[in-house]
């Protein structure tokens, strides 16, 4: 079944426009490259506005849990530290399609 890693990221307001910029032109197109994924989407949150949703889906558990133990996974998260440390806190959660209608 189909799997997701999902990114969550609160931002600091004051960076909120250039964070959007840097994650459309640059990080998100980076990730699925580097991750290999099947494709990707992102959004703010409609509840909060300074909640970032990332979503990159994979054809299973098992290329998701293989993304997040590489080192294509720490030299993103070594990117997006150099760029946003002290300005964006973030989670992960890896989730695995159970149902479709």
């Amino acid at each position: 079944m189909t799997a997701f890693l999902i990114v969550r990221a609160e931002v600091d307001p004051a960076v909120r426009d250039a964070f959007d910029t840097w994650y459309r032109d640059e990080h998100l197109p980076d990730a699925v490259n580097a991750f290999g994924a099947a494709g990707a989407w992102r959004g703010w949150s409609d509840v909060n506005d300074n909640v970032h949703m990332a979503f990159y889906e994979f054809a299973d558990l098992a290329e998701v849990n293989r993304v997040m133990a590489s080192d294509a996974l720490q030299r993103m998260i070594g990117e997006f530290d150099r760029h946003w440390q002290g300005k964006v806190t973030r989670t992960r959660e890896v989730v695995e399609s159970i149902q479709t209608i």
